[in-house]
């Protein structure tokens, strides 16, 4: 199972974006679908009620999360999802590019760029945002999907701090490329991370010092699940990664450079099929996953 998934923050129309997203790629496809309980109010759920609270997706055979969690943190570019067209070819991309472009607007244009003979950064009618490109001759192999952090706003020039505080974090991870700023660039100062990559789990995840000045930074709008084997390593990751108190909130944390991470027992979907269970998560900041087998009798609903 893929164990980091990153999840994409909407008000309302996860399910929405979902099958957008499935009908763009050939081999999307849809996996599971999980409903807000119908019968239990709250002020951060009520007009969630019955709704869909996360739709589970796949695409490039890369799995992704939709959730529906109200207008609190909209979609910013941040973090997005990197489209490797090596394979799949310049006619693929082109296409992938139309689908996802319609309704949506364009931050760089496709065309050829010094790192790239063919790319392309673009926002989607929903408001994720996805790089399209071909990679330069001789570049080193990469996956289909890589989800891509942009360190910009008040987080600037802390890419490569964070590629190496991650690949030491992470067990077994690698440091790929590390390409840095010679002269300064906007904001990005020389030596800072033009564009970094880091292996973690069998999964590559890239990042970047922003060129260009920018007035935002990591948000909930799109967060990164890891999937833990036991309390165990939850607990061990949970200790290293949450850096901001506050932010704690049903296995939710945020990190020293203000990454979203959901920190979540690999079996949650089974966790969340007892019941009581959604009202014991609500009530919990790091997930304790005895404490399910404790939960009240209220019932809550999944349906695949």
């Amino acid at each position: 199972m893929q164990k980091i998934v990153p999840s994409l923050w909407f008000a309302d129309s996860a399910a929405e974006a979902a099958d957008f997203y499935v009908s763009v790629f050939r081999d999307g496809r849809i996996i599971e679908t999980n409903r807000y309980p119908a019968d239990e109010f709250s002020e951060y759920e009520f007009d969630l009620a019955g709704r869909e609270l996360s739709v589970e997706f796949e695409v490039g055979g890369y799995r992704l999360i939709a959730l529906n969690g109200g207008p609190q943190f909209p979609i910013n570019y941040s973090i997005s999802l990197m489209l490797n067209f090596a394979t799949a070819g310049r006619e693929e991309l082109d296409r992938v590019w139309s689908e996802l472009a319609e309704g949506g607007s364009v931050l760089m244009p496709l065309q050829a760029y010094d790192f790239s003979p063919y790319y392309g950064w673009l926002q989607d009618r929903y408001g994720m945002t996805w790089q399209l490109m071909l990679p330069a001759p001789g570049a080193d192999p990469r996956p289909f999907v890589m989800p891509t952090l942009l360190f910009g706003g008040a987080a600037q020039n802390r890419a490569g701090e964070a590629l190496a505080y991650y690949a030491r974090t992470f067990s077994g991870a690698r440091v790929g490329t590390r390409d840095r700023y010679v002269e300064p660039a906007g904001p990005a100062e020389p030596g800072s991370l033009r564009y970094g990559d880091l292996l973690v789990f069998g999964q590559w995840i890239a990042l970047m010092d922003a060129a260009v000045p920018q007035d935002f930074t990591f948000t909930c709008g799109v967060s990164l699940v890891l999937r833990c084997s036991d309390q165990e390593e939850l607990n061990r990751y949970w200790d290293e990664l949450s850096a901001v108190p506050a932010a704690e909130q049903c296995g939710w944390c945020t990190d020293r450079y203000g990454v979203s991470w959901q920190l979540v027992p690999a079996n949650l979907n089974e966790l969340m099929a007892l019941p009581g269970a959604f009202e014991k998560l609500t009530g919990m900041r790091r997930i304790e996953i005895d404490a399910f087998a404790e939960a009240p009798a209220e019932e809550w609903v999944a349906q695949a």
